[in-house]
């Protein structure tokens, strides 16, 4: 391998390490606010292939299931949000499934006032319950 010279060495070489270690005490804290805009969660239910999504920073449910279809491997179904469903103020919002097995609906919850709703798929649209406390 050849010699860098002392030159190279000194500015470039520390000019390189200071670079990598500021990219890597911001990209962990930058990463974090822009990876994973979204949660999943399973509907409680157990005979039920309903998963929810949330948009956690603006509350916005919608929520996909698999069908069959004759002749064919099946179509994944979405349904869009509905009443209440859309986008609430901006905050953080999380999916919480209750343990009800008979349950076919979730919980949206903000985490930074502690209100809840309860959303659940009526019509093919995905609709939720005013937020409360």
């Amino acid at each position: 391998m050849p010699k860098l010279s002392s030159c190279f060495r000194s500015s470039s070489g520390r000019s390189l390490a200071r670079a990598l270690g500021v990219g890597l005490f911001v990209l962990p804290a930058f990463g974090a606010a822009l990876a994973a805009p979204f949660e999943f969660a399973p509907a409680p239910q157990t005979d039920l292939n309903r998963v929810y999504r949330i948009d956690k920073a603006t509350g916005e449910v919608g929520a996909c299931q698999f069908q069959l279809k004759e002749g064919g491997v099946g179509v994944t179904v979405c349904f869009p949000a509905g009443e209440g469903a859309g986008p609430q103020a901006p905050s953080d919002y999380v999916l919480v499934p209750s343990r009800h097995e008979r349950e076919g609906g979730i919980f949206r919850a903000n985490v930074r006032t502690g209100e809840l709703s309860v959303c659940y798929v009526f019509d093919d649209k995905v609709v939720c319950t005013p937020m409360a406390k």
